[in-house]
């Protein structure tokens, strides 16, 4: 493919992306397909000659697209959004075609220039403490992560490290075995799994605290668990507070874990990957209050604001705590502006060595929607869960089993788990929509989660009476098997 053809096709995906997306509402939103149903449709091994463009566009309509779930459809309301508009992709365009590896700064100096400047901007929006903006006075600064597991690894690992070096200073006969072999990490026990994976990674203990009646882990449960570990010769190093859980997107009460991880020097770590997009918007940000005692904070744009996957902004108080970690500077590596202090390295600051020019979408999407357009985009979604919300209300045979603060609702059927399992088996195999439960103490959850860019209030009337249809059908269904019982 040449630069003429190149042009030409480009065009032409164009047009298929955004045909594709003006026409996702007619798609069936979930697939029709079963395990292993693509080997047999394709060649067993790799063409030996070219094929044509016409070829492979058409196949990706008998081959691809039978296979995919449209999480861009407003009909799908499972899991958490997966941000996506036209900005994000035209930016998304302009870095594969630069394609630098953006290690270092003289890799590619505006990659990294432009990632400081865009963490701070969104800093900003979020009212985060100069301490974590690096354009201030502070220590601290921003890097994008390829996702919220990342930064949860990233931070636990330099957090060990930092424990270590501070344990073994003060007592130089420790090794480094003996102190990891006492390390403990804390969550609530709604925390992602992907904080139980980092503990699983970092090789160290991690505590599920249990949370309260409203799913947040509170202070009295985690001194406990502290002073516990404690006695027992333990040495808790590391806590992960969430904000907005993903089962029911509850949040964990800064204000009060945080002073705590401050008297006992515990690396404190929040992870707001879905919720923190919403902070932008002043009527949210009190559900950001504490986060100056954090060591660390991230979320993901890639989830709320618009901007695709992957970029997930993780912000440190102490830059030096990611680098004393992770710094190692082989020959090929140096270049020349290295210690001048005036730029980053961002390869010391994550694990994987290369990155993409991810800032480039940032940049584009805040430019073109401002903040007042991101903010407008995330109140519509929050108005269109609590509409969903109030028509699950006006129907005695459903319950709301959390309280609705964001985009997700979690509801019910009044009733077994079973009868709700058999509800979420009608929905998902109707493919009309698609939901994902999850589990709140013993009871079977349904979540609705408002997720596409182009989800409107018809979408979520048709889903819900979509639901209510089917619900009827399980109710009926196990009435009749009661009566033959």
């Amino acid at each position: 493919m040449d630069t003429s053809e190149f042009r030409r096709r480009g065009k032409e995906m164009v047009d298929y992306v955004a045909d594709y997306l003006e026409g996702i509402e007619g798609r069936q939103v979930y697939p029709d397909v079963e395990p292993g149903y693509l080997r047999p449709l394709v060649p067993a091994c790799a063409p030996e000659e070219p094929d044509t463009f016409e070829d492979i566009i058409s196949d990706v309509e008998k081959i691809i697209m039978p296979g995919v779930t449209h999480w861009l459809s407003p009909f799908f309301f499972a899991y958490f959004p997966t941000a996506n508009s036209y900005p994000a992709m035209l930016a998304d365009m302009l870095c594969g075609a630069i394609s630098c590896i953006g290690f270092s700064w003289a890799a590619s100096p505006a990659c990294t220039e432009l990632e400081t400047v865009m963490m701070d901007w969104l800093g900003k929006m979020l009212e985060l403490p100069e301490a974590f903006l690096a354009g201030g006075a502070g220590e601290g600064g921003g890097v994008i992560q390829g996702s919220a597991s990342e930064a949860t690894l990233v931070a636990l690992l330099a957090a060990r490290t930092k424990v270590i070096r501070r344990l073994q200073a003060a007592s130089p006969e420790l090794t480094p075995a003996s102190i990891m072999d006492k390390l403990v990490a804390y969550s609530s026990d709604q925390a992602h799994s992907s904080v139980e994976r980092a503990g699983l990674i970092g090789a160290v203990r991690l505590r599920a605290i249990p949370s309260d009646g409203n799913f947040a882990m509170r202070a009295s449960a985690l001194r406990e668990a502290l002073d516990r570990d404690k006695a027992a010769g333990l040495i808790p190093f590391f806590v992960v507070a969430t904000l907005g859980t993903t089962s029911c997107c509850s949040f964990d009460n800064l204000l009060e874990v945080g002073p705590i991880c401050a008297q006992e020097d515990l690396w404190l770590h929040i992870d707001a990957a879905y919720a923190g997009s919403a902070f932008i918007c002043p009527e949210f940000r009190h559900l950001l209050n504490g986060v100056e005692f954090a060591d660390s904070f991230n979320f993901n744009p890639h989830k709320w604001l618009l901007v695709n996957f992957d970029c997930s902004a993780m912000w440190v108080k102490k830059r030096t705590d990611l680098t004393g970690a992770f710094k190692l500077d082989p020959v090929y590596l140096k270049h020349s502006h290295q210690d001048s202090g005036l730029i980053t390295d961002y390869r010391h600051w994550q694990i994987p060595l290369g990155r993409r020019f991810r800032s480039l979408k940032m940049w584009f999407v805040f430019r073109l929607y401002g903040v007042r357009g991101l903010q407008a985009y995330i109140r519509k979604h929050v108005q269109l869960a609590h509409e969903f919300e109030s028509l699950v209300l006006q129907d005695p045979r459903f319950e709301i089993c959390m309280k609705v603060t964001l985009g997700l609702v979690c509801f019910r059927l009044k009733g077994s788990n079973q009868v709700n399992e058999a509800l979420l088996q009608r929905i998902n195999d109707a493919k009309k929509i698609h939901l994902v439960p999850c589990h709140l103490r013993d009871k079977f959850v349904l979540r609705l989660a408002i997720c596409s860019r182009t989800t409107e209030s018809a979408h979520v009337r048709l889903a819900w009476a979509h639901i209510r249809e089917l619900a009827g059908a399980v109710l009926e269904a196990e009435r009749a098997a009661e009566t033959k019982s």
